[in-house]
């Protein structure tokens, strides 16, 4: 058995209320590492277009607000 199956069969035997945690903690983490490469392709420029995009549609005036 490999270690991932393992883990699965830990996760499938836990109580209701640890599970929920679990699945807490898993989001969060997702969440956390999404920001991480969120704030890395911004600052290696990835995200630049939308900025410029941004700027064009304010400049023809078809920029909405949220």
């Amino acid at each position: 058995m490999s270690r991932l199956e393992k883990i699965q069969q830990e996760i499938l035997a836990l109580p209701e209320a640890e599970y929920k945690q679990l699945r807490q903690w898993f989001s969060e983490l997702d969440w956390e590492k999404w920001d991480q490469e969120i704030e890395a392709d911004s600052k290696a420029g990835k995200l630049d277009f939308l900025i410029a995009e941004a700027l064009e549609e304010k400049e023809k005036g078809t920029l909405k607000d949220l």
